[in-house]
């Protein structure tokens, strides 16, 4: 038996965000992350709105990207002394992911953070609070989705929270607040939502209800990712449709190793001066992970017909899964995406020599493959490789070498 959630109401197009007005509720807690949607007006707008639905409303900002254990237990507590039944959560990918963790805190404190790590072990939530999502960047799709990442500075790991528990109740994807995004972000966060799609369609999960959202993700992604990028607002407006589609397919159909990976590089390296930002890292990975996958037949076949749905060429499966690497690779290259981490720079950007050392990388790699194959996004990937075969795979993604194995 399969399982099939999405939130009970996803509100869409220009203006949706007027829909809080129709929240039924006391009080609010609103979790937002930088200043854009303050610069921009949005969270002013938001708090209006629910006001004007009869509620009190409190503020919790400054949700950092890439959010800490320590922010999620810090909101949690400041849910605790506010007792919201809203918790409203506005932003990229990042105060969402947050807000769904400080709601399990809030709902249960007795919960640690280990606690919430076991994949699709939560306790019911929604006895205190219920749960809506605004997302402003067109990518992570958590607005639709049971995941959530949080990181462990500590251990320099992200871990991925796994639930339909946590899955919002209410989503609302206005693409006026996706307008705002600065080009780097339209890019990272769109091939993330590539990846999301890609990595759901040959997942071991898959099945009759994502395959259709997956694909058509896809097409709609490669359609207009890149003229989003370079300005393009009704492109912009049609990539956030794409990627909650996007979020829909994984969120049932799960994930693979390119996120694997993603996760366990993404803090690996901060003690060097950067994040590998995880729309990059997902970038530079998926088209190494193709290769790989593709020595199974299945995921050749799907793989091939991702090809043929956005008309690539080819004559045979070989050519095909060629096709898709290329194209991967080439929409990389138009949207100024390094091709391997050691050409990884500062802010995501192409560099002849990245910031994480060749010495380091390799010192480091053991761990980083041991943590990825361990991943929770691995049980779905459609070849299990072993820690060897991480290993070759991240040295592959390190110099932008051929998967031969």
């Amino acid at each position: 038996m399969k399982r099939f959630t999405l939130p009970r109401d996803l509100y869409h197009g220009k203006g949706a965000l007027e829909a809080l007005k129709t929240l039924d509720g006391k009080r609010a807690f609103v979790c937002v992350g930088g200043s854009s949607m303050k610069k921009f007006g949005f969270l002013d707008k938001a708090i209006s709105y629910l006001k004007e639905a009869g509620m009190e409303v409190e503020l919790f900002e400054g949700i950092e990207p890439d959010p800490s254990v320590e922010t999620v237990m810090r909101g949690a507590e400041a849910m605790e002394n506010f007792r919201p039944d809203w918790v409203i959560a506005m932003g990229g990918g990042s105060p969402i992911d947050a807000a769904k963790a400080m709601w399990i805190k809030y709902e249960h404190p007795e919960t640690t953070f280990e606690d919430m790590r076991k994949v699709f072990g939560l306790p019911k939530l929604r006895g205190k609070a219920r749960f809506v999502a605004i997302p402003s960047t067109s990518g992570t799709a958590t607005e639709v989705t049971a995941f959530s990442v949080i990181t462990d500075y500590e251990k320099g790991i992200k871990y991925p929270l796994a639930d339909f528990e946590i899955t919002p109740d209410v989503a609302i994807v206005d693409p006026e607040l996706a307008e705002t995004m600065p080009k780097k972000l339209v890019a990272h966060t769109g091939m993330d939502a590539m990846t999301h799609s890609i990595e759901a369609y040959v997942s071991t999960a898959n099945s009759d209800y994502t395959d259709p959202l997956a694909i058509f993700a896809i097409r709609m992604i490669y359609r207009y990712l890149v003229d989003s990028y370079n300005g393009d607002m009704e492109k912009r407006s049609s990539m956030h449709n794409a990627q909650c589609l996007a979020g829909m397919a994984f969120s049932n159909a799960l994930l693979g190793i390119v996120h694997s990976m993603a996760h366990k590089t993404g803090a690996a390296f901060a003690d060097y001066g950067a994040h590998i930002i995880h729309g990059a890292a997902n970038a530079m990975y998926l088209p190494k992970v193709i290769a790989f996958n593709a020595k199974d037949a299945t995921a050749k076949r799907r793989y091939a017909e991702i090809a043929d749905f956005i008309d690539l060429g080819g004559s045979s499966e070989d050519e095909k899964v060629h096709l898709l690497i290329e194209c991967i690779r080439n929409m990389n290259r138009q949207l100024n995406i390094p091709f391997c981490i050691k050409n990884y720079g500062a802010d995501g950007l192409p560099a002849e020599h990245g910031f994480v050392p060749e010495q380091v990388f390799l010192e480091r790699l053991p761990e980083i493959a041991k943590n990825a194959v361990a991943d929770a996004c691995t049980g779905s990937n459609p070849r299990q490789p072993s820690v060897e075969e991480m290993e070759r795979l991240l040295k592959c993604c390190y110099y932008d070498t051929e998967v031969d194995f």
